[in-house]
């Protein structure tokens, strides 16, 4: 990121995937007033689990919307689109200027392990690194009745970190804050993605009109027993930072594939 200029105010875009009169936005808006300089960009309908998906074979539109925090009211537009869309148009065309820091969230449910993967919350915050930009996406982990001032007291903390310093490059960061009052909160932890799946079924269904249709539904298995990981972190009342990249390359692996014969004249040995 490049540091706003001096007594500048840093430019702050907000964005989320549960729609953009969801209460997290709202909470989130509401913890960063006097940052700088907010505006909010997100989708005008929930977009939960859409993971990085764009629009390019439908128009997206905007429109204004009418958002307020403590101070007063905030440049907000409301999109037709996903998160990943949100944050383009955002850059592209509605901000006279690119933001100086994207902050996706504040979400409504964990965003750990395998969720990454699916969460438009966290795909909006990768967006904007894909664009150059510093952000980060944070999440409550709960589903029912949450209360988000406690996370948001959190982004707030984060985010005042992440103005007075640098990101490395194509790095965001993933925080997931456990649904504890501030007193029961541990701290803070530096954690890694931990190792999970959903087992996943569907079940056959029929509307009124006796056509079949199938509902997801699953279990979350937690494949990790490390003690570093975001699961970890969470289940121990610990706010969990994960730093997180759009660069999918398994770098560690190369070696297993050294004898693999990569010649193009080569036959795969089909004997083994």
């Amino acid at each position: 990121m490049s540091s706003p200029a001096s007594g500048d105010e840093p430019r702050i875009l907000l964005c989320n995937d549960d729609g953009i009169h969801a209460p997290g936005i709202q909470s989130l808006a509401s913890a960063l007033d006097g940052l700088g300089e907010l505006s909010v960009v997100a989708p005008t309908t929930e977009q939960s689990a859409v993971g990085h998906a764009i629009t390019v074979r439908d128009p997206v539109r905007a429109h204004r919307e009418e958002f307020e925090v403590p101070s007063g009211p905030i440049p907000a537009w409301g999109v037709t689109g996903t998160p990943a869309d949100s944050v383009k148009l955002a850059c592209h065309e509605l901000l006279d200027t690119p933001p100086d820091l994207v902050v996706s969230g504040i979400n409504q449910g964990p965003n750990t392990a395998v969720n990454v993967l699916y969460s438009g919350t966290v795909s909006a915050a990768t967006e904007a690194s894909i664009l150059g930009l510093d952000s980060l996406a944070i999440s409550l982990c709960e589903w029912s009745e949450p209360q988000f001032e406690v996370a948001g007291q959190w982004a707030r903390r984060i985010v005042m970190w992440a103005l007075d310093r640098e990101l490395p490059q194509g790095v965001l960061l993933n925080v997931n804050v456990p649904a504890l009052s501030a007193e029961d909160i541990e701290g803070i932890a530096l954690t890694r993605q931990a190792r999970a799946r959903w087992e996943e079924g569907f079940e056959e269904r029929t509307d009124p009109a006796d056509r079949s249709y199938y509902w997801l539904s699953g279990t979350f298995v937690n494949l990790d027993n490390g003690s570093e990981t975001d699961l970890s972190a969470v289940e121990r009342g610990y706010v969990s930072v994960t730093p997180i990249q759009y660069d999918m390359t398994a770098h560690d692996a190369f070696d297993a594939f050294d004898d693999w014969g990569w010649d193009e004249s080569a036959e795969p040995d089909t004997s083994k």
